[in-house]
């Protein structure tokens, strides 16, 4: 008969590393978490606020950023997100200050910051090593996946609105397992999907446009142009480059599309966003091809995106009305071979 393995020191390592980040914390602390607020961020600092409940006496969160996708203004709406804005935020009215999902060079006025901890998942920078406790893990695909580790360390199981935040998280983060990630990406997430409200999870990916964005979409869909497998569309002027990626998402559903080039004009700049699903063709090196040369251009195989300054195009072009960057955009897609 095989000797039993012993057991895994998994649990305990995980344990032991909820209580060191947990003794920082006293009773009396007023914690602020910063956050740049995306799904990720928000899963994380909604995790890092359950771990301290009780514990101390009160927990902020604040994003350092405008939230504008739709997506993740439903998350805040229907898991209930508490959030303030970080500039009207005053850092003394706190005792201990956390950073998740981000580190302090990221974000604008907090590189001189103290930090009682940090917990993140990209590339570490010598500011994180600042802090009381760092836990910088870039080979993790989503710091939600390390937060659930807490979590687990800490013995907490999480509601449906927290394991809904930390799941969406990490799918965003790994673009549904993807992207680079773990195997403990994947035990993070087969933790918290049965406890996770499919329901809410569903809309919150659903959610990819506001009424206001109806216009927009009603606008392509009187101006697409058809070539082959290709759909192109010129928007004018446009309030987000947002709007532009939700138009190349939307026409990419169409059965017989294997690829979108949107484009439009925001904030003195002509944004081109590729995206494309064929087997053939390489999105980053068709934009670098096609407009690299007039602005900054480049992506990868499936998405890419190129902005070119107004003024170049007003050197570049006899007549700059949107009928004829709608044109250009499109002679010069068509006019570069597709890389193989």
């Amino acid at each position: 008969m095989p000797p039993r393995r012993p057991p895994t020191t998994k649990p305990r390592s995980m344990h032991e590393q909820a209580r060191r980040l947990l003794s920082l914390f006293l009773p009396e602390d007023r914690v602020l978490v910063v956050i740049a607020a995306d799904p990720d961020a928000l899963g994380a600092a909604l995790a890092f606020k359950r771990l301290l409940w009780r514990r101390v006496a009160g927990v902020t969160i604040a994003r350092a950023n405008e939230i504008s996708r739709p997506d993740n203004l439903a998350m805040v709406r229907l898991l209930k997100i508490p959030l303030e804005p970080l500039d009207k935020i005053r850092l003394e009215d706190y005792t201990k200050r956390v950073m998740v999902d981000s580190q302090p060079h990221h974000i604008k006025g907090m590189a001189e910051v103290p930090f009682a901890a940090i917990i993140d998942h990209h590339p570490p920078a010598e500011a994180a090593e600042k802090a009381a406790f760092a836990d910088v893990r870039p080979r993790y695909g989503a710091t939600s996946s390390i937060m659930t580790e807490y979590l687990r360390g800490a013995e907490i199981k999480p509601s449906p609105r927290l394991a809904t935040a930390l799941v969406h998280g990490i799918k965003n983060d790994t673009a549904n397992f993807q992207r680079p990630s773990l195997e403990e990406d994947v035990r993070a997430f087969q933790f918290l999907f049965p406890k996770a409200s499919l329901g809410l999870l569903r809309k919150i990916e659903y959610s990819e446009m506001r009424m206001k964005d109806l216009e927009l979409l009603h606008l392509a869909l009187e101006a697409y142009q058809a070539r082959r497998h290709c759909i192109y569309v010129h928007l004018g002027d446009v309030k987000s480059p947002d709007n532009l990626v939700q138009i190349a998402d939307f026409f990419l559903k169409v059965d017989s599309v294997d690829m979108t080039v949107i484009s439009g004009v925001h904030a003195g700049n002509l944004v081109i966003i590729i995206r494309n699903v064929g087997l053939r063709a390489n999105a980053g090196k068709m934009a670098e091809k096609s407009f690299g040369g007039l602005g900054s251009a480049g992506g990868h195989k499936a998405m890419a995106r190129a902005e070119i300054p107004m003024t170049v195009m007003h050197e570049h072009l006899v007549a700059t009305d949107h009928l004829a960057l709608g044109r250009f955009v499109m002679h010069n897609m068509q006019h570069h071979p597709k890389p193989k």
